[in-house]
């Protein structure tokens, strides 16, 4: 399990975990299907599972200022990867988690990753969680990740989560799942591009079960061209808590954006809000930029890149 990476495998790690080599520090690198390198440290463990495809990472109880890198690239056309990690937080640990999965497809076949990611995080934990997709190829064949995060936070316990869709990507299904104890925070960043004929769905799905729970769910994304979008939120507050779902999405050419907001408060001291806005790139915004020297594309790529910071 150990190999030297090449420029297009450099390539894709920059986009997905800003690293173009072998990082140092806790690591597993996993391409078409198999691990190629992974290094462990004194506070962070990863285990290859026995009974699937999949590793289990454990961190040590207290484990301060660690990063744990765990990438999967994807090179041949074909391939269906699906991969089942675990992650085991220890108590009052804080860690940081670059995942995410890119595709290079130059074949006719289809590449997909499946990625089924559960967290465990015990009482006080705290962990940042950066997940990015990309695709990439001349390939007639799609490429397609359907990533799946289920977290479970124990009482006082946090998770950021911050996950981005690049560009390349044919077609995804999003979900993730979360179940809230006392004193626990879920915050959700997603950024979102699709063109040409790409279809994107994401689906949230949180439950707060103790008192004081919170989440904050934002999600922004760009549709262009025939692509499609779906968003579907659903916050269920079961006692005092609180809850605030937001998402906006700038549509163009002939491209749809669906967004489904479903609250659901089981307690009198349940507050939940969602907030939806969907709509053109404002005229005022590319005149201004223009008349700054801008070319029309130039400024629509401005103001793109502005809302999706």
């Amino acid at each position: 399990m150990d190999k030297k990476l090449n420029n297009i495998e450099k390539f894709i790690l920059k986009k997905i975990s800003d690293i173009d080599d072998f990082p140092s520090g806790a690591f597993n690198i996993r391409e078409n299907g198999s691990g190629i390198k992974r290094h462990t440290t004194e506070n962070v463990n990863i285990v290859s599972k026995t009974d699937k495809q999949g590793i289990d990472i454990i961190v040590k109880e207290g484990t301060k200022n660690e990063t744990i890198h765990i990438p999967v690239i994807l090179t041949k056309g074909g391939l269906t990867d699906i991969v089942y990690n675990d992650f085991y937080i220890g108590k009052n640990a804080e860690v940081t988690i670059i995942a995410g999965c890119g595709i290079h497809n130059d074949s006719c076949e289809t590449s997909e990753h499946d990625g089924i990611h559960r967290f465990f995080l015990e009482e006080g934990a705290k962990v940042k969680y950066i997940e990015k997709h990309y695709g990439q190829g001349e390939g007639t064949g799609k490429r397609i990740l359907n990533p799946q995060t289920i977290i479970d936070l124990k009482d006082g316990s946090s998770l950021e989560m911050e996950t981005v869709q690049i560009k390349g990507v044919d077609n995804s299904i999003r979900q993730t799942f979360g179940n809230l104890a006392k004193d626990t925070n879920l915050v959700i960043n997603e950024k979102i591009m699709t063109h040409g004929a790409q279809f994107a769905k994401t689906e949230f799905d949180v439950v707060l079960n103790g008192e004081n729970a919170s989440t904050h769910v934002t999600s922004r994304s760009v549709a262009k061209d025939a692509s499609k979008q779906e968003f579907i939120s659903k916050v269920s507050g079961n006692t005092k808590c609180y809850g605030h779902v937001e998402c906006d999405a700038i549509i163009m050419d002939n491209a749809t954006v669906k967004a489904i907001p479903e609250i659901l408060a089981n307690n009198i001291d349940a507050r939940l809000i969602h907030e939806a806005a969907i709509g053109k790139i404002a005229g005022e915004q590319m005149v201004k930029l223009m008349t700054l020297g801008l070319s029309e594309k130039e400024a629509e790529n401005e103001i793109i890149n502005g809302f999706l910071k």
